[in-house]
């Protein structure tokens, strides 16, 4: 009478976490030198209102985030985006 009683579940639980790390969107692209004068791939790293995204939301390598931040100050220092809007993408 000593029977080990197995719980049987439909679907497998799934105990790994279901978020994935982010990569470095500049190591995918082999990109070594972030342009201030590209201000189309900066664009990607600002949110709507014009502030720069953290490494956590974008997933970039802490030496990537501090040369992005450098080329964003740069970029607006010399009017090729705006400090803040409200409507900006």
């Amino acid at each position: 009478m000593n029977k080990k009683t197995e719980l049987k579940y439909l679907t497998p639980l799934n105990i790994e976490s279901k978020h994935k790390k982010k990569k470095c969107y500049f190591q995918n692209k082999k990109i070594n030198f972030i342009d201030y004068k590209n201000f189309y791939l900066l664009k990607k790293f600002l949110n709507e209102r014009g502030e720069i995204c953290s490494r956590r939301a974008t997933g970039t390598t802490a030496k990537k985030q501090r040369r992005l931040k450098i080329a964003i100050k740069r970029c607006r220092h010399i009017g090729l985006l705006p400090f803040t809007t409200d409507n900006f993408k």
